[in-house]
């Protein structure tokens, strides 16, 4: 049997309800596996500044409007980013400000 070298029996039992169960721990590695594609995060670098619709997004960042509105599509599945409609326009933002909090202090500190 393995012996705890820092924790005692409670601390183990503590950490143990602490941790976050498979279910979980999956759809967290979901929700961060967006944030390791290129053009996700271009597009959410500009989301993070402001709203922007596809049309928009391609001039920018000069990407086609069909990987834009896939890789959008992807992130709306995964509920980071909403849109609205203007006439026949969408446009995209980002849904939680946490996570335009999080683009740009991704920014700052790298």
């Amino acid at each position: 049997m393995d012996k705890l070298l820092r924790l005692n029996e409670r601390s183990k039992y503590e950490m143990m309800k602490l941790l976050p169960d498979d279910e979980v721990t999956n759809r967290l590695a979901d929700y961060f596996q967006n944030f390791s594609d290129n053009t996700r995060i271009r597009i959410l670098s500009c989301l993070s500044i402001m709203d922007m619709c596809v049309n928009d997004l391609s001039l920018i960042l000069g990407i086609n409007q069909t990987t834009i509105s896939h890789q959008l599509k992807t992130l709306k599945d995964q509920n980071i980013v909403d849109y609205r409609r203007e006439g026949k326009v969408l446009i995209y933002r980002i849904k939680s400000e946490h996570i335009s909090d999080m683009m740009m202090y991704a920014v700052n500190v790298i």
